[in-house]
């Protein structure tokens, strides 16, 4: 079986539960570790630098965009945000895997720029329960929930160009089913060519 960590995209809309389900999957998993983004802004009240973000000039990021040290990159209310690559690799040649929750547009880039990686798109059970748990939440207008319904629409029907779905029923069985992938993935007679080279010359 390959040494070699996955990069792992996971993606999914807004109140797929993929926080919830990733704080399993790390529990669950002692080879998973998760990639943090690099942003321009200002680090927000309890935020600590390499933890929610890498918080980094716009120059330091501008010049790490130019010298092809991120994944991929965006702008968003007027702030740089980013994922960098150097960490990734570092873990993917220690055997380790790569996790990057990430939004559509940006699994996208990411993909490109990395083929070997496996997409997971997060499914919520349903549009209802996906409606009733952002509204659970209890901390935004109604017009802003149906607003990230329309957009957890649009993200759903991207859910096609990913190589795996999951359904987010029951946040545990979600996360081993995730673990059953990476497993599988590793297995994958592309990855494993030399292994079956090894096995020849012996």
């Amino acid at each position: 079986m390959t040494n070699k960590g996955l990069l792992v995209i996971l993606s999914g809309p807004s109140g797929a539960g993929k926080g919830t389900v990733i704080q399993s999957l790390l529990a669950q998993s002692k080879t998973i570790r998760l990639s943090v983004s690099a942003t321009t802004r200002s680090p927000r009240p309890g935020e600590t630098d390499g933890k929610e973000y890498y918080f980094i000039s716009r120059e330091k990021f501008s010049r790490m965009e130019q010298g092809g040290r991120m994944l991929e990159s965006a702008e968003y209310c007027g702030n740089r945000y980013g994922t960098p690559a150097a960490p990734i690799e570092e873990w993917n040649s220690q055997g380790l895997d790569a996790l990057l929750e990430i939004e559509v547009q940006g699994g996208a880039l990411v993909k490109a720029k990395r083929p070997d990686s496996v997409g997971i798109f997060v499914l919520p059970p349903s549009l209802e329960i996906l409606e009733q748990r952002l509204r659970n939440r209890g901390t935004e207008p109604d017009e802003t929930v149906r607003k990230r319904l329309q957009a957890a629409k649009r993200e759903i029907r991207e859910a096609g160009n990913y190589d795996y779905v999951v359904v987010n029923d029951q946040v545990e069985r979600a996360a081993g089913e995730i673990c059953q992938i990476i497993r599988s993935e590793k297995l994958r007679t592309s990855r494993n060519k030399q292994l079956i080279e090894r096995v020849l010359n012996k």
